[in-house]
């Protein structure tokens, strides 16, 4: 968790170094020693983020990160997941035992929450359905 947000904290420090237009349509992936890693959407936003590789490797010098070479990789967009488009099943014992047992590991109290929130709410209806 603290590496997500390390690097979502990270991305816009980045990407405050590109052009607007093409800093709309790139998002950090990964950084390593040797690697800067961002994603787009497109082959073509791939080719303009390319461009502008020793501006995004100045931006993460000056951050403190010692990656020399930009990957670009195009990720397309998963489809929204369609929501409310017919009856949900019941989450079984073992599946909830299991938001459970991951709630009591976890030390980030709300997420201990919403997981055993998660667990009460999928309890079976009396008809067993």
């Amino acid at each position: 968790m603290e590496r997500a947000r390390w690097l979502d904290a990270l991305d816009p420090l980045l990407r405050q170094s590109l052009p607007a237009t093409v800093a709309d349509q790139c998002k950090l992936a990964n950084v390593d020693d040797k690697h800067l890693v961002f994603l787009v959407s497109s082959p073509v936003w791939k080719a303009k983020l390319r461009l502008h590789a020793d501006a995004l490797l100045d931006a993460a010098a000056a951050a403190g990160l010692k990656a020399g070479t930009l990957v670009v990789k195009v990720a397309t967009p998963s489809p929204a997941v369609p929501t409310g488009t017919g009856p949900t099943r019941p989450l079984s014992e073992a599946v909830r035992d299991s938001l459970r047992a991951t709630a009591q590991s976890v030390s980030d109290p709300e997420l201990r929450a919403q997981l055993l929130r998660l667990a009460a709410s999928a309890r079976p209806s009396a008809d067993g359905a």
